[in-house]
């Protein structure tokens, strides 16, 4: 980061940066990239592109963009967003036809379907490459976009669910995070057509996303492509040591068939989120609820084997505390 060239990125002049968004557009085989803050300035940013004020945006009802991102697309692009329920964050294609709204005037107009992937709140379950590509055929018979909230997609990828240029070809728009399992400080990268990327560059000016010599951020961010994304399974490896030594005790529920990332999601029936979250503090852990009675634990690079087992071990011991004989 301390040697990084830098320049002015608002013109476009920063050359770390532009590697990093040259870098990334030829990897997923999109014409253009923009360097963004952060992953929810992506996705808004996408969706104000795609989705002018009184229109209408399918989401997962569990999606990032309708939980945790302050009801910012009804602030910033001024569209509502249409929730349907999934099981593991692809959405039903029936259910999705069926909330797409018909040409009427006194109805908001269907533009954009935004997916997640890998799926935070379903516990970084992964919509499969033919679910998408099924999507995207709907979604081009109707005449809407397709949004990519990829904040952990290099962990889909690293789980075998596809490869960037596949993902580029099935989208309109691509948000995808450097930070979270790749480890970088800060920055997500915005992928699309060159004129979708041009009007998101307006986007993020009004935004105050135009930053000046970002370089040194992008220069953390192209660390995190060389030297953590090639090992990136390991964190998914971990994540399922650890799923498999805490099933074993039958006062936690588990589904390992959900553990496909670096996410795990369990849960303690019978004792409150805040009591487990607690005692494992206090012995060193730390994990969250994800929703309420399912806490959540997630694993980045700098998680070891052996930490991975000695934090099975806390879990199980607070189990032990709380709930009593298995």
């Amino acid at each position: 980061m301390a040697r990084a060239q830098v320049g002015d990125d608002v013109y476009a002049e920063d050359p770390t940066v532009n590697q990093l968004q040259d870098r990334l557009a030829d990897m997923f085989g999109v014409e253009a990239a923009l360097f963004v803050p952060s992953g929810t300035m992506g996705n808004q940013i996408s969706i104000a592109v795609h989705a002018p004020a009184g229109t209408e945006v399918i989401v997962d009802a569990d999606a990032h963009v309708f939980h945790y991102e302050n009801a910012a697309t009804s602030v910033i692009a001024r569209a509502q967003l249409m929730p349907i329920r999934s099981d593991r964050g692809a959405m039903p294609l029936d259910d999705v036809r069926r909330a797409i709204r018909p040409k009427a005037y006194y109805y908001p107009q269907s533009v954009l379907i935004a997916v997640e992937s890998t799926h935070n709140r379903h516990g970084g379950t992964v919509p499969s490459i033919s679910w998408i590509r099924s999507l995207r055929e709907l979604a081009n018979a109707e005449g809407l976009a397709l949004h990519l909230d990829g904040a952990r997609l290099w962990n889909a990828i690293a789980a075998g669910h596809g490869q960037p240029n596949e993902y580029g070809t099935l989208f309109d728009s691509i948000s995808i995070c450097l930070s979270k399992g790749l480890g970088a400080p800060v920055g997500s990268v915005v992928l699309g057509s060159r004129d979708f990327i041009e009007k998101a560059r307006r986007w993020r000016k009004m935004l105050g996303g135009g930053l000046r010599q970002s370089g040194i951020l992008a220069a953390a961010c192209l660390v995190a492509l060389d030297e953590i994304l090639p090992v990136l399974g390991e964190d998914q490896r971990r994540a399922r040591r650890f799923a498999s030594a805490i099933a074993t005790d039958s006062r936690v529920r588990i589904d390992l068939d959900r553990v496909e990332s670096n996410i795990v999601a369990f849960q303690i029936p019978g004792v409150d989120d805040s009591v487990i979250v607690r005692d494992c503090e206090q012995r060193g852990l730390r994990i969250a609820p994800i929703t309420p009675g399912t806490l959540r634990a997630v694993w980045y690079h700098e998680v070891t084997d052996a930490q991975t087992d000695l934090a099975a071990e806390i879990l199980l011991d607070v189990v032990r505390s709380n709930v009593g004989a298995s």
